[in-house]
C-alpha cells in the first residue's frame, strides 16, 4: 500500500502543478481571470469529493477497502485523461468534478491500512503512509515539469498522470491482500448504516478534529492555485518556468519526506495532540515569510520548511481518530475523516485564488500562515480528549 500510495500520489502530482498554466493554454484570460479559475477548478473536485467520501466510506466498510482502492483508482485514470482531451475550460471543471465524485482513494487507502495494523502502531503507519504520499508527490511534479517544458503542451502532463493512475489500479489490485470477511446479510442490517453514523457521529472528540482536518486543508491547498502563478512573477520568461513550479511543490515533498516517518513514530510515544500542535507552530513560522520573498531559492528553502512540518498534521489527526473507534468501523469513520479534509480541499484553492485576484499574491501567504495559527488556537480550546489519562497529548 505505502508502494501504491507513492505511485498514485505521484501520477496525481505530475499534472496538479501546472494546472494554472493550462488554463492559460485553453485561452484563459487576463491573470486575474486565471486566477478565479484556478480556484474553481482546483477545488471542484474536492466539493464532489467532500460529498461522495462517506457513501465511499460506509462501501469499503461493506465490500472491503481493496475494492474501493482499486475503483477509484481506474476512475482517477479516467477522469484524469479526460482532462487531458478538454477543449475549453468548461470541460476540464466537469472532468474534475467526476473525479472527486467518483474518487474515493485516500480514505480508502487510509482504512485499508488503519484496519491492518496494531492500534499502537497506526501512527507510525500512517506516518508511512503519508511519506510515500509525500514522495510521490516529490517525484510527480518534477517528472511532470520536465514533460511540460519538452513537449510544449501541458495538455501531455494529464494523460501520464492517466496512465500512472491506471498503474496504481493494476498494481493494487494484483499485490494486496485484505483480511476482510463480509459479513452475513442479516447482520449487515443491524445497525443500518445511517445508526452507524450517528453513532460515530456522536463521539466527543470526532467533531473538534474534523474542524481541525478541515482548517489544515484550506492552510495546505490554498497555496496551490497561487504558487505557479507567484513563481512565473520571480522568474519571468525563464525557459524553465514549469520546471520550477514543479520544484516548488516537489521540495514540500523532500521535506515530508525527511521528517513524516519520525513524526509519525513520535506520535505513538509523546502523543498525537503535541504532534499536531508542534506541527501547526512550525508550518506557520516557514509560511508567512514567502510573502516577502523576491528570489526563487529563498522560496524554495522556505517551501522545504513548510514540508517538514505541514505533512504531518494530517496523518497524526487520522491516526488520533482511527484510535478512537475499532476496525471494523474506520472505512466509514475515514469517509467522514475525509469529508472534512476535502471540504476543506474545496474551500482552499478558493480561498487562495480569489484572495489573490482581489489583494495580491502576499496577502495569500499571510493569510494562510493566519490560518494555521488559527488552528493552534483551534487544538489548545477545542480538541480536549474525554479521557484525560488515555488522553493522546
Amino acid at each position: 500500500m505505502v508502494a501504491i500510495q507513492a505511485i498514485s500520489a505521484s501520477a496525481f502530482s505530475i499534472s496538479t502543478p501546472f494546472l494554472p498554466l493550462f488554463i492559460q493554454q485553453l485561452g484563459v484570460h487576463p491573470l486575474s481571470r486565471v486566477e478565479e479559475w484556478s480556484g474553481i477548478v482546483g477545488s471542484i473536485n474536492f466539493l464532489f469529493s467532500a460529498m461522495f467520501a462517506p457513501i465511499w466510506g460506509a462501501m469499503a466498510d461493506k465490500f472491503g477497502r481493496k475494492a474501493m482502492v482499486v475503483r477509484s483508482s481506474i476512475f482517477g485514470a479516467i477522469t484524469s485523461a479526460m482532462m487531458g482531451w478538454s477543449m475549453n475550460i468548461w470541460e476540464l471543471t466537469g472532468a474534475r468534478a467526476l473525479m472527486g465524485m467518483f474518487g474515493g482513494f485516500s480514505s480508502a487507502a487510509t482504512a485499508l491500512v488503519a484496519s491492518q495494523v496494531p492500534g499502537s502502531s497506526l501512527g507510525f503507519a500512517l506516518g508511512w503512509m503519508a511519506t510515500a504520499q509525500m514522495a510521490g508527490t516529490l517525484i510527480g511534479p518534477v517528472f511532470g515539469g520536465i514533460i511540460a517544458d519538452s513537449a510544449r503542451d501541458y495538455r501531455a502532463v494529464y494523460f501520464w498522470s492517466a496512465a500512472g493512475v491506471a498503474l496504481a489500479a493494476v498494481v493494487g489490485a494484483i499485490f494486496v491482500h485484505e483480511d476482510f470477511e463480509r459479513k452475513p446479510r442479516t447482520e449487515e442490517k443491524l445497525p443500518s448504516s445511517r445508526r452507524q453514523l450517528l453513532e460515530i457521529l456522536r463521539h466527543p472528540e470526532l467533531a473538534p478534529l474534523l474542524v481541525v482536518l478541515a482548517l489544515t486543508q484550506v492552510t495546505a491547498l490554498g497555496l496551490s492555485p497561487v504558487v505557479p502563478l507567484f513563481v512565473q512573477d520571480m522568474v519571468g520568461a525563464s525557459p524553465y518556468l514549469a520546471t520550477f513550479a514543479g520544484a516548488a511543490f516537489a521540495v514540500m515533498g523532500i521535506g515530508d519526506l525527511v521528517a513524516s516517518p519520525w513524526l509519525g513514530k513520535r506520535s505513538d510515544q509523546i502523543g498525537y495532540r503535541r504532534i499536531v500542535l508542534i506541527c501547526m507552530v512550525g508550518a506557520a513560522a516557514f509560511t508567512i515569510p514567502q510573502a516577502f520573498v523576491h528570489n526563487i531559492w529563498a522560496f524554495l528553502a522556505l517551501r522545504f520548511g513548510v514540508g517538514l512540518f505541514i505533512g504531518g498534521i494530517i496523518p497524526t489527526a487520522n491516526a488520533w481518530i482511527g484510535r478512537l473507534f475499532p476496525a471494523e468501523k474506520r472505512g466509514m469513520v475515514y469517509g467522514l475523516s475525509y469529508s472534512a479534509s476535502f471540504s476543506g480541499m474545496f474551500c482552499g484553492p478558493l480561498f487562495g485564488g480569489f484572495l489573490a485576484a482581489r489583494f495580491g499574491f502576499t496577502w495569500v501567504f499571510l493569510a494562510t500562515g493566519g490560518l494555521l495559527l488559527i488552528n493552534v488556537i483551534w487544538v489548545l480550546v477545542g480538541v480536549r480528549p474525554a479521557d484525560p489519562i488515555r488522553d493522546w497529548r
